[in-house]
C-alpha cells in the first residue's frame, strides 16, 4: 500500500478519511469496521490514520456530528431562503429528502441502528435531532407556549426521519422532490390546525 499522506494537505487529509470512513462505517457498521479497513481504503498508512483521530470511536463521533452539521446546515439553508411559513416547510423538507437522496450513508450511519444501540453515539444523533428541532421551532408560527412549539417541531423531525427510513429501505416512488412535496403538505396542514 503506497502512503500518499504527504500529497493532501491536513485539512483535505482529514476530510478525506472521514468520506472514507463513512463509506466503511456505512458498508460493514462500526464493530466490523477497523482502523485498518479504513487507512487501506484512504490508501494511508494506520499512523497517519492516528494523527487524525486518536481511536476509532472518537473518528466516528466526529463523522456523525461532520453529518449531522451538514444535513443541519443545508435545511438551515433552504428555510432561511424562503418566503413565508408554508415555503419555509417546503424548503426544509426538501432539502431533509434531498440530503436523503444524495448521502443515503450519511443517513443510515446517522440515525441507523447501530448508532442507537451505543449510548455515547445515541446521545451525538439526539445532538443532531435537537438542533433541527430547535431550528424549525422558530418557524412554527403559532400561538403556543415554547414547550409546546418544540415538541410540535421534534414530531416533525420525526416525521421527515421515518419517513426517509421507509423510503431508503422500499424505495418508494418518486424522487425527494415528491416525497417533501407530500410530506410538507401533512406538515402544513397539522401546523395550521394547532390550538393552544
Amino acid at each position: 500500500m503506497a502512503d500518499r499522506s504527504a500529497r493532501l494537505p491536513a485539512a483535505r487529509r482529514r476530510r478525506q478519511l472521514l468520506d472514507v470512513a463513512l463509506r466503511s462505517f456505512a458498508e460493514r457498521g462500526f464493530h466490523q469496521t477497523s482502523m485498518d479497513d479504513i487507512a487501506e481504503a484512504a490508501g494511508v498508512t494506520k499512523p497517519v490514520l492516528y494523527q487524525h483521530f486518536t481511536s476509532k470511536r472518537d473518528l466516528y463521533i466526529e463523522l456523525l456530528d461532520d453529518v449531522g452539521g451538514r444535513m443541519m446546515e443545508g435545511i438551515a439553508k433552504a428555510v432561511a431562503a424562503a418566503n413565508g411559513p408554508r415555503q419555509q416547510v417546503e424548503a426544509g423538507m426538501r432539502a431533509y429528502f434531498s440530503f436523503v437522496a444524495e448521502e443515503a450513508d450519511a443517513f443510515r450511519l446517522l440515525f441507523g441502528s447501530g448508532t442507537r444501540r451505543d449510548e455515547e453515539f445515541e446521545r451525538a444523533a439526539r445532538r443532531v435531532e435537537d438542533s433541527i428541532a430547535e431550528a424549525v421551532a422558530v418557524f412554527i408560527d403559532a400561538d403556543i407556549d415554547p414547550e409546546h412549539r418544540r415538541m410540535l417541531a421534534h414530531g416533525l423531525v420525526g416525521l421527515a426521519e421515518g419517513t426517509s427510513r421507509v423510503w431508503l429501505h422500499d424505495g418508494m416512488p418518486g424522487g425527494a422532490e415528491q416525497l417533501a412535496g407530500r410530506i410538507a403538505e401533512l406538515a402544513w396542514a397539522g401546523l395550521r390546525g394547532i390550538r393552544r
